[in-house]
Formats: structure tokens, sequence, C-alpha cells
């Protein structure tokens, strides 16, 4: 016997928890920083072939690309009293808004432990992407260049694949900058 098409309401429910899913996904690391550090990354390692300004402005750029992606976790939308969205900085007393947003109450949206935990995942996987690029292998540690290929293989997947079961079990309800807050 074959089995039973799916419904379409069976379908529904899942195609929803699968694109929640993946958009807590995407929520790991903020697209932005990742982009410009793959842009700047070859230009200011020289391909790899680094001297010691390459390797102090690269630092400079893993670090704040680092810290970026950290910050993220600690930023929340929403939509103010104009109707507009607006950006704010998650706070232990509330959400730290912009100025024109008097009328809405933001103490619900405070300081959790699972902000903490975000950010570090977040962190950590970029620092496994940024640490592992192969610019930055050949930039800061090239005798090690060899071992780089095995470690890609299974280090990188298996930090994602952690960070992914822990955000996809437990999904940040933060919207930060460029996610427009829920309705």
């Amino acid at each position: 016997m074959a089995a039973a098409p799916a419904t379409t309401s069976q379908t529904g429910i899942s195609s929803k928890t699968l694109f929640e899913g993946v958009g807590n996904l995407i929520k790991l690391l903020p697209t932005g920083t990742v982009f410009v550090f793959q842009f700047l990354n070859p230009v200011l390692t020289n391909n790899g072939s680094c001297s010691a300004v390459n390797k102090s402005l690269n630092a400079v750029l893993i670090a704040l690309c680092g810290l970026a992606c950290f910050f993220s976790s600690f930023t929340d939308s929403y939509t103010g009293t104009d109707n507009k969205t607006h950006y704010g900085i998650v706070t232990p007393a509330g959400l730290w808004p912009a100025p024109s947003s008097d009328g809405l109450d933001l103490r619900s949206q405070r300081l959790r432990v699972g902000d903490f935990a975000h950010g570090l995942l977040s962190l950590t996987v970029f620092a496994a992407l940024a640490l592992l690029d192969t610019n930055t292998v050949r930039c800061f540690y090239p005798e090690f260049e060899s071992e780089q290929k095995v470690l890609l293989q299974v280090l990188l997947p298996v930090i994602g694949g952690f960070s992914s079961s822990v955000f996809a079990l437990f999904p940040s309800d933060r919207h930060g900058i460029g996610y427009r807050p829920s309705s």
C-alpha cells in the first residue's frame, strides 16, 4: 500500500516551521558582517602574504567583526508610535530605544541569559569561520596550512551543527538591526 499524501494543512504547518527555523538560523551570523570580512580579508592579508602591518590590520578586522556579531545579539527592533520600525539596544531595564517612541513600554524586552548564549554562539561561529579562512591561516600561522583542510572539513560543520541545533531548539525572539519586528 502506498502512503497517503500529506494534506495541505500538514504541509502548511511543516513549511511554516521549516521557514521559521531557517529564519532563526539566518540570524545566527549577521550577513553584512560576514560579507565585510570576506570582502576585506583578502585585501588586508595581501592574499595570505602578510607583513606586520597586514597582520595588525587583519587582527583589527577580525576583532571588530567578531564584536559586531556578538553585539547584534543585543539589538532588537520594534514598531514605534509613528508606525515606523525603530531599533534599540537590549539592557537590563528593557529596550533602550530611539527618542521617537516615548509612548511605548519597552521594559518587557529585557536582557536575558539567552542573549549572552546567542551572542557567544554567534561569536564562536564567526571566530571559527575567520580563523580557519585560508588567507588568515597563511597570514598568522602558515605552518598550520596542512592541517587547515582537515579542520575545515571537521571543525566548521561540528560548530555549525551544534550552534544551529541550539538556535533551532532555543530560538531568539530578538529582531535585531536589519530584521523587521514581528507583528
